[in-house]
């Protein structure tokens, strides 16, 4: 009898018996009595198993589910990205294949953006675009919950996502960790006020994650990212953000800041009037 499987699998820490119900509920053809020839062939490998892609006999599959091992790539979702640009580095990285990621994403996301938690991934070499998604997805959800816990106690989807949004224009716009509260005020006093944003990182969107925004830009884009032609935060995050950015977005600091401005030395100067940070734009571009 054959048995085919995809190129690699995920093995559960715990018995044999265990590992082999955790792959009977994910349709390998297996069954108790393999439970009780794993304990002469050897314990089963944890975690990613390269067991290939051609056709095993059963005593071929379980032999190399004991021998084999997959090998591990590290992957890096830096704070600020977006998930286009993140799936299409991760697609070369992994050799899969971009579009169908996207594709994966889009079916298993609750978010349009945002749903990625910044960090490296050690992730298996052969694994799937669906597989791969769904781990990503399942790591980082389990990681804002724990720091939706840890701040406010609970975890609200709606409110954690308004907060993600509003963190994602900050992570895109301040040039620092330190700067980011004070970003965190802007945006917050000019909402106060009911004025625009007027925020270039909102336009850092999707495959324009590292484009300049120019004025024909801004005149051109129509959607709800373009702070410039609509009030408030952008419908959904404009990037992945990290903790730092969440916390600034709940906590922003206190300042009767409504403008800034890169320097030459690039940081931001912050400023009050609008007749100031004109002379910082004059400074900064002599």
């Amino acid at each position: 009898m054959g048995l085919t499987t995809s190129k690699v699998l995920y093995v559960p820490q715990g018995s044999i018996t265990k590992i082999i119900t955790h792959l009977q509920d994910n349709n390998i053809d297996v069954s108790p009595l393999d439970a009780f020839l794993m304990r002469f062939i050897g314990m089963p490998q944890q975690g990613w198993i390269n067991i290939g892609t051609t056709e095993l006999t059963h005593a071929d599959f379980l032999n190399r589910l004991s021998t084999a091992k997959a090998a591990m790539k590290n992957v890096t979702l830096i704070p600020g990205e977006t998930t286009y640009i993140f799936l299409e580095q991760m697609a070369k990285q992994l050799d899969l294949d971009h579009k169908t990621l996207l594709k994966e994403f889009k079916k298993q996301s609750p978010y349009k953006e945002g749903a990625f938690v910044p960090d490296t991934y050690k992730l298996p070499r052969g694994i799937t675009e669906e597989a791969v998604i769904a781990l990503l997805l399942k790591r980082s959800d389990k990681k804002m919950k724990e720091w939706s816990q840890k701040i406010f106690g609970t975890y609200n989807e709606a409110k954690w996502y308004k907060y993600l949004t509003l963190a994602s224009v900050i992570q895109k716009e301040a040039a620092s960790v330190e700067e980011m509260p004070t970003v965190g005020s802007v945006i917050q006093n000019r909402l106060n006020k009911g004025m625009k944003l007027q925020m270039d990182g909102a336009l850092n969107y999707g495959k324009y994650s590292h484009i300049k925004i120019t004025p024909k830009r801004i005149r051109n884009d129509k959607t709800a990212y373009n702070t410039y032609k609509y009030k408030g935060i952008p419908d959904d995050p404009v990037c992945n953000v990290s903790l730092p950015a969440i916390r600034a977005a709940i906590f922003p600091a206190k300042t009767n800041y409504l403008y800034f401005m890169k320097n030459r030395q690039g940081k931001h100067d912050f400023t009050r009037y609008y007749s100031t940070h004109i002379r910082n734009v004059k400074r900064a571009t002599k």
